[in-house]
């Protein structure tokens, strides 16, 4: 599955109202700002506080490369 150009034009993290980057392989999307990712079920955005995981430094590197 994957998030179209035109819908993650659209979409920004709940918290800071950034620009998401799409994680393809853990389905999610990825507010780099807030370190937080956001769970992609069904292909329908779970743009929740309470659903959200935090993302390591680490793992932001991997996803921005």
């Amino acid at each position: 599955m994957t998030l179209g150009a035109n819908m993650l034009a659209i979409l920004a993290c709940p918290s800071c109202k950034g620009k998401l980057i799409w994680n393809q392989d853990k389905t999610e999307l990825v507010c780099c700002g807030e370190q937080l990712a956001y769970p992609v079920e069904n292909g329908i955005p779970a743009l929740l506080a309470s659903s959200a995981r935090e993302v390591s430094v680490d793992e932001l590197e991997q996803i921005k490369s």
